[in-house]
């Protein structure tokens, strides 16, 4: 015990260590580019790049998904091209403190990972430049030239950054390889976008570049306000989604198959516009409205779903306006297109005595039919229903017998092909989970990125037990 006393000891004298050897290695790369590096070429390039960095920082736009522009790396390896590693340091060391201004980024932070990763690279980027070419000039070599300083400056800033976020910030967040491999989009990007920069200062000189800049700022200040809006889509729909799912386990407490009842209409659902061919996207919101179908029961009262009770006209009044209710409720899921309007129809029959608008077949969206299937369904063989539970077998009968008046024929025989190669625990859903089918963070997810992933988890496996052993 004494021993693994002392190694523990030794560890956190080196954990204390660490940022001090970070600190003063990162001093000393500085002095000595400070004092031996080649003279820099200081003029109205310096002063235009100088602004840009402070601006590049200011700017910045966070992390994002998809294509990004690094404004700030461009410019420091761009005046190490260009001016001198002095110039890039300094370059780099304006557009971190900057940021760091901006984004009240801790100091410890910024002086012992984000500086390093900046200053290093754009030294890198000045030295390699130096040694290959005597100076800018319109050829391959040149181009090549500067298209090698980039990739190396911007490999080597993350392997910085990463070394030193897992030996000094485990609490930041863990960088890999794959997530190198995952950003070489934007790396390429990125590299594109300097030596572009490089071939328009060569060509239309400090006017020209400093015109390209400008444009740079204008596509990182639109990143911006694309992560903004991204930012407050997420938190919209984290409390749409936190609201809708607090309804649900409330109304449970109620009626003790609520969650579960809505779990088991969302995967059915699902599964039956799948096996329909609907795309994708239709299938989302057959789930998605499956799963909130029965919001509006927040009208009815507790003796409602009660066993045996006679249910009085204020009662039968309460039950009809309950999909109003619910679509009310879900009109702001702005991403789920019609969920409300598949809500508002799920109680309408093909005959046109439903409720609560007495559509007819045509007038009834297909997705409010697969719900209407789907519930009705569940609601004839769960265990925990207010009815006699039925077996498999003969619910799909009684889906049969009122096929083409309460319910579409065409859905109910999908539904009855979709259970005849499944096992009991899939034909009754009596472990159907409404937490694992909500799936709150992949929603929070394609509310971020604006875009639809795959849908909740994949149903049990199937048993070839068959339809009537049930």
């Amino acid at each position: 015990m004494l021993g693994e006393a002392r190694w523990r000891a030794h560890g956190r004298n080196q954990g204390q260590v660490a940022p001090y050897v970070v600190f003063l290695a990162l001093l000393a790369i500085v002095a000595v580019t400070a004092v031996a590096a080649p003279p820099d070429k200081v003029g109205e390039l310096s002063v235009i790049l100088g602004i840009a960095a402070v601006i590049a920082g200011w700017m910045v736009a966070g992390s994002r998904d998809g294509l990004s522009v690094s404004a700030s790396f461009i410019v420091f390896v761009l005046a190490g091209v260009f001016l001198g590693a002095r110039s890039a340091m300094l370059a780099a060391v304006l557009c971190e403190l900057t940021a760091a201004m901006r984004l009240n980024t801790r100091t410890r932070v910024v002086l012992l990972a984000n500086l390093p990763a900046s200053v290093v690279p754009a030294i890198v980027a000045a030295l390699v430049s130096a040694a290959i070419i005597s100076g800018p000039s319109d050829s391959w070599r040149f181009y090549a030239t500067v298209s090698l300083a980039s990739a190396l400056a911007i490999t080597l800033s993350f392997a910085i950054y990463v070394a030193l976020g897992r030996m000094l910030f485990p609490d930041l967040g863990k960088y890999e390889i794959r997530t190198f491999v995952e950003d070489l989009p934007s790396t390429a990007l990125n590299v594109l976008l300097v030596v572009a920069g490089a071939g328009i200062t060569v060509r239309l000189g400090n006017a020209g570049i400093a015109f390209a800049l400008s444009a740079v700022f204008t596509f990182s200040y639109m990143a911006h306000l694309l992560e903004r809006a991204r930012h407050r889509s997420e938190l919209n729909a984290a409390l749409s989604w936190g609201v809708l799912g607090g309804l649900i386990r409330a109304l449970d407490t109620r009626d003790g198959r609520a969650a579960r009842h809505a779990a088991a209409v969302a995967g059915f659902s699902r599964d039956m516009a799948e096996k329909v061919g609907m795309s994708a996207e239709e299938q989302e919101f057959a789930h998605t409205a499956g799963l909130l179908h029965d919001l509006g029961h927040f009208a009815l009262s507790d003796r409602v779903a009660e066993r045996g009770v006679s249910l009085t006209e204020q009662d039968w009044d309460a039950i009809r306006r309950h999909p109003d209710l619910g679509a009310e409720m879900c009109k702001d899921l702005k991403m789920y297109g019609p969920v409300a309007e598949i809500i508002l129809a799920h109680h309408e029959r093909v005959d046109g005595r439903g409720y609560p608008k007495g559509l007819t077949e045509q007038e009834i969206p297909e997705i409010a039919k697969i719900i209407s299937v789907a519930e009705v369904y569940d609601t004839l063989t769960a265990s925990d229903t207010y009815r006699t539970r039925m077996s498999s077998f003969e619910a799909v009968r009684e889906l049969r017998r009122v096929a083409g008046t309460q319910l579409d024929a065409r859905y109910v025989e999908i539904l009855a092909n979709l259970l005849s190669g499944e096992g009991v625990g899939y034909r009754h859903a009596d472990d159907a989970d409404f937490a694992t089918e909500l799936d709150i963070q992949r929603r929070l997810r394609e509310a971020r990125t604006g875009k639809k992933s795959d849908g909740p988890g994949k149903k049990p496996p199937k048993d070839m037990a068959g339809l009537s052993s049930s």
